[in-house]
């Protein structure tokens, strides 16, 4: 099966949202009875279109292979997800709920067509230890071990390719893998990495690509890529080159065969440089902090750009970001946002583009890239207008030089209005999340999956922008 085009890819991998909550007042049933107060700003509508509005929904399965409108991924964060050539949803992993609402690391892997969702292939079960088989060669059984927070990406013959992710319900709830895998649409392979967890990375050396170079293992790191359809992943929350655990600023490239180590230290917690007024101050060329969980996309020069994530600032402080930064092939260059963590949102008004507007430091957004190469940036945990911490609902649109508040509210922690399932309203509006899975179709329609709305909430509420 040919999974995806070049043009689909980039609608995948470039993209970057935040999502909107409203100031409502919640019923009986836990939902909203008031939507924003300017909702939809001319900019489109939500909608509810499948999964529940209760936390902690359980997966129902039916039959392998067998559609059916009663089955439904359960609620889980961190999923991976991809679209093929039928614009159907493809989802694997993440951590949440299994079949009877057990709670684990997730391997099962979804199909929706827009009608209703498919259960394809791995387990019912939480924590299941998958099955690397030969590397090199797919097989029927192969399956990656349950994980979340993998990092993904199409290539320009349609497969899925996943790296890494993290392994929470173990000893210390600290495991992370740095194994690559492909997926053909019908087979795993394990294509290169480690079968054992938390390994170091091998960088070889800096600008060369290396059959021995490999990522060490992460979780949370962004990925692009660009139109020669080489992978370029940045960061993440992993192993470093002597093993050691932090926030990584290490970027990467994947050309199909070998790692090459462009830029960043192989070295974990390294604070950000951001380029000052006097160059002559600037002790190394500019370059992000280390972080994790970052929004990322590619724009039509190749340029890839990062927004945000947990880790460090200027000043060696560690905390949510709210910097913009882009890399043309060679340099970093700081575009905007603030070289210190903890910056609240400035939000202006709604549906008006302003250049002193803002979102708030955060990680873990959902993203996307519309119809119009526009950045879309939806919710995640960060900071609110007031500089309150919490997770976020607020979508907004990046044009390339300034921002827009498009919906969703300006608070944190608010929770969702979900209208008539399927019937799309300026009302309706998903709660605030964080670690929610998200994608955009051939039409333009921007799709979001489940996330975690609370500390011990995760939802499997699927919704429709457009």
């Amino acid at each position: 099966m040919n999974f995806i085009g070049l043009q689909k890819i980039n609608s995948i991998v470039l993209c970057v949202l935040a999502l909107a909550a409203c100031d409502t007042l919640t019923g009986s049933d836990g939902t909203n009875n008031t939507g924003s107060d300017n909702p939809a700003v001319g900019d489109g509508l939500w909608t509810w279109v499948s999964g529940s509005s209760t936390a902690n929904g359980p997966g129902i399965y039916g039959t392998q292979g067998v559609a059916n409108t009663a089955n439904v991924p359960g609620a889980r964060f961190g999923a991976a997800t991809w679209i093929d050539e039928n614009d159907d949803l493809w989802l694997f992993g993440g951590f949440g709920r299994a079949s009877g609402g057990s709670q684990g690391e997730l391997n099962d892997l979804w199909r929706f067509d827009g009608a209703g969702w498919v259960w394809v292939s791995g387990s019912f079960q939480p924590n299941n230890q998958g099955a690397y088989g030969n590397q090199g060669v797919g097989a029927p059984e192969n399956l990656p071990p349950a994980r979340s927070g993998a990092a993904e990406w199409i290539d320009h013959s349609g497969n899925l390719w996943l790296f890494g992710g993290a392994h929470q319900i173990t000893i210390n709830g600290d495991t992370r893998f740095n194994d690559l895998w492909r997926f053909d649409g019908e087979t795993w392979t394990w294509i290169s990495g480690d079968d054992e967890l938390n390994q170091s990375g091998t960088y070889g050396t800096k600008g060369i690509p290396a059959t021995a170079n490999t990522p060490g293992a992460r979780d949370g790191a962004a990925t692009w890529v660009d139109g020669s359809g080489d992978l370029w992943l940045f960061g993440g929350l992993g192993r470093d080159s002597q093993g050691l655990r932090g926030e990584l600023n290490d970027l990467w490239r994947f050309d199909g065969l070998n790692w090459t180590w462009v830029s960043g230290d192989n070295t974990v917690d390294e604070p950000g440089e951001y380029p000052e007024e006097e160059p002559s101050l600037i002790e190394r060329l500019p370059v992000p902090g280390a972080r994790s969980g970052a929004a990322s996309w590619v724009d039509s020069n190749d340029n890839l750009w990062l927004f945000g994530g947990l880790g460090f600032d200027g000043e060696g402080e560690r905390g949510r970001l709210s910097d913009l930064w882009y890399f043309d092939g060679s340099d970093w260059f700081w575009v905007s946002g603030s070289s210190a963590v903890g910056q609240a949102g400035s939000y202006g008004v709604q549906g008006i583009a302003a250049p002193d507007q803002h979102p708030g430091a955060r990680s873990s957004a959902a993203y996307w890239v519309d119809s119009d190469d526009r950045l879309r940036l939806f919710g995640g945990f960060g900071l609110d207008a007031d500089g309150t911490s919490g997770r976020l609902n607020d979508l907004w649109r990046f044009d390339g030089s300034e921002w827009t508040w498009v919906f969703g509210s300006d608070s944190v922690d608010e929770v969702g209005s979900y209208g008539v399932q399927g019937v799309a309203s300026a009302e309706n509006v998903p709660g605030a999340r964080s670690n929610s899975a998200s994608w955009i179709d051939s039409t333009g329609s921007l799709w979001l999956f489940g996330g975690r709305t609370a500390s011990t909430e995760e939802r499997n509420d699927l919704w429709r922008f457009r």
